[in-house]
């Protein structure tokens, strides 16, 4: 049975934000953020979630997200403003149970 993980937010104007995020519903970060409208609409997944914009690039801040960067989201990253090494795109962290307690940071506005 799937559940709900908890995941910490800290939103553009350094706003923490503790949101509950469904396991079951096919979800990535994204759209996560958007539904909890924890960036202004149109600035967050202009591409849909393609990753080929980096409107949702997330620093993670601590070591729960065990995925690496795939071959697309690098070649976005590489190409993006505001990129750290632990930059990713929200679009890519998939949600699932082994993300509880993940803590990101939304990336400045491109």
């Amino acid at each position: 049975m799937s559940q709900d993980v908890t995941i910490y937010i800290t939103d553009r104007n350094g706003v923490n934000h503790e949101v509950q995020a469904p396991t079951d519903m096919n979800m990535n970060v994204m759209e996560l953020i958007r539904s909890y409208e924890l960036a202004e609409e149109g600035t967050i997944g202009i591409c849909g979630g393609m990753a080929m914009c980096a409107s949702c690039q997330c620093y993670v801040l601590n070591d729960v997200l065990q995925s690496e960067r795939n071959d697309d989201e690098e070649a976005m990253l590489a190409d993006a403003y505001h990129v750290k090494d632990n930059s990713r795109l929200g679009c890519q962290i998939h949600i699932t149970e082994d993300l509880e307690g993940l803590r990101l940071e939304i990336a400045p506005e491109q």
